[in-house]
């Protein structure tokens, strides 16, 4: 399964990028790929948590497809985990994690995931991979915007 991870320090705080992540309906606006994001359902839970059902709608030229996914928002722990419902996928599962260090947060990101189809996994999995590799900067350009530089 191709997987993909990114580990980086950015000048703002762990709860400001733990935000910025969780408004996940903002998406659309700065992400690379996302063309559409609807939080179907929301479910606090008792120890804190927020779990999230969203369907995200990605596309690359003429190629566009929607997945569901279950996304636990674990403010209290700077963590948040995405796991895949339906869709494209055969599974598809990320993890975000936010560290406070003495110049700001350390924003780690993993995937890892696969594509049912054979001949989908070939179309788009550089294409993935290649906006992977932007989503930090998009994360980091985002909270600029948000809460200034």
């Amino acid at each position: 399964m191709p997987t993909f991870q990114s580990s980086r320090t950015v000048g703002f705080a762990p709860d400001q990028m733990f935000t910025l992540v969780a408004d996940v309906e903002k998406y659309p606006e700065f992400l690379p790929l996302c063309e559409g994001l609807k939080v179907r359902r929301r479910t606090p839970l008792d120890d804190g948590r927020e779990v999230l059902l969203a369907d995200m709608t990605v596309g690359y030229k003429a190629i566009r497809e929607t997945f569901t996914s279950r996304v636990t928002l674990d403010k209290a722990n700077n963590k948040i985990l995405v796991e895949y419902v339906d869709g494209p996928f055969s599974h598809m599962e990320n993890r975000w994690v936010f560290v406070s260090e003495a110049s700001g947060t350390k924003v780690e990101f993993f995937i890892d995931y696969a594509f049912k189809s054979r001949m989908l996994g070939l179309l788009m999995g550089a294409m993935f991979e290649a906006a992977f590799k932007r989503f930090s900067d998009a994360f980091v350009e985002r909270a600029g915007a948000v809460y200034g530089k």
